[in-house]
């Protein structure tokens, strides 16, 4: 049997919201992505929701508004995909890496709090949403308030999680800026893109402007206006990061569906989680919001290296037909940042045991249920031999 890591589940709604689109004549952003945003904001709960055309180019923006330039420090978590860091060093700035829990792979606030301690001229702070839910944001011990206690701007990147919330409400809802993907394999999809939403209407304007290469009007606006169109300015150089009206065709016919998939995917976990909780070399992460509040992007166990190897498992894995993956390589291995900031493997002790084990399983929501037993029996039968 071939099970993929992830499959595109695609209805007729979104050929329908492309046709619309072509035939339209308007294939740049334009009415299919403002209503994109309209609706992406409802489902926030925020002020502001601007779509672009990657979670990364987000990320950029949110710290750009945010004020980050060279020299500044900027706390992100060793185990997340490169952009999150990245985006620091777009601006000149510089990343101060921090461990993550074991057991969930989150930011610990408690790290955070050390950190900056250390580092107590940090400028902004970018929080990871791992595999689906979100990081203890709130409450005293929280990390948004515990940045704010420093007057630390609080950047969130959600790549992971669509639809989810936790005891403050939905995903977006808390921290100055919160960056959505909507790359082939997330949640929701429109092949690439992402979104920025927030409270601040400052940070939107900035965000808004800089998008599209620091132009005062969007160019939906220019062209469809009643007043004379060729007019605008260039108020500051910016980018070009706007999601064109195809990509925000296909991410209103997700967004419609973005609910079943998630409660598909969390069918799976829970079969995944009572297959997987009682066997000898694997363990499962620690799931700190309820399972309605889980957007269930990743599924990763942890394979205990006195049981089995992990790169074994994932060989014998692929040879059984099974896409399998790791979320992440942490950003202290990277070639890059491990020589720039001359960063050690034994001052991440909770990333470094997470990723020695750490593998993903597929999970999407057109998988079937012989597709997720034969993955379940594989992994056991893998484990222990």
């Amino acid at each position: 049997m071939k099970v993929p890591f992830f499959q595109f589940d695609c209805s007729d709604l979104e050929i329908q919201y492309v046709t619309e689109v072509v035939r339209s004549g308007w294939l740049t952003t334009a009415s299919k992505a403002a209503e994109f945003e309209g609706r992406f904001r409802d489902l926030c709960n925020t002020d502001h929701a601007l779509a672009v055309n990657s979670c990364t180019a987000g990320l950029h923006l949110a710290l750009e508004a945010l004020g980050v330039t060279a020299g500044d420090k900027v706390i992100v978590p060793s185990l997340t995909f490169t952009a999150s860091a990245e985006v620091i060093r777009y601006l000149g700035a510089d990343p101060v890496f921090v461990d993550c829990e074991f057991d969930t792979g989150l930011m610990d606030p408690e790290t955070l709090r050390e950190t900056l301690r250390s580092h107590p001229n940090v400028k902004a702070c970018v929080v990871v949403h791992f595999a689906g839910q979100s990081a203890n944001m709130s409450g005293d011990h929280g990390i948004v308030d515990i940045c704010r206690q420093q007057g630390v701007r609080v950047v969130v990147d959600a790549a992971h999680a669509f639809p989810a919330s936790d005891e403050y409400g939905p995903v977006g809802s808390i921290g100055d800026v919160t960056c959505f993907s909507f790359y082939a394999n997330k949640t929701i999809t429109t092949g690439e893109g992402g979104m920025v939403v927030t409270n601040d209407e400052e940070i939107a304007k900035r965000i808004k402007v800089m998008r599209l290469h620091g132009i005062d009007r969007d160019i939906w606006d220019r062209f469809t206006s009643n007043k004379v169109s060729w007019e605008y300015d260039v108020v500051a150089p910016g980018y070009k990061y706007n999601m064109p009206d195809v990509n925000a065709a296909i991410g209103l016919a997700q967004l419609e569906r973005a609910e079943e998939f998630r409660q598909k995917r969390q069918n799976i976990a829970k079969k995944y989680i009572s297959s997987f909780k009682e066997i000898d070399g694997l363990r499962l992460l620690r799931i700190r919001v309820s399972a309605e509040q889980h957007s269930w992007h990743l599924f990763p166990v942890i394979v205990c290296a006195a049981t089995a190897d992990r790169d074994e498992v994932i060989q014998k894995m692929t040879a059984a037909g099974i896409g399998v993956s790791v979320h992440y390589k942490p950003l202290h291995r990277m070639t890059y940042y491990k020589e720039m900031y001359n960063l050690k493997k034994e001052n991440f002790p909770n990333t470094e045991a997470y990723w020695e084990g750490c593998l993903s399983l597929p999970i999407y929501p057109s998988m079937t249920e012989q597709q997720v037993e034969y993955v379940i029996d594989s992994l056991i039968k893998c484990i222990s031999v």
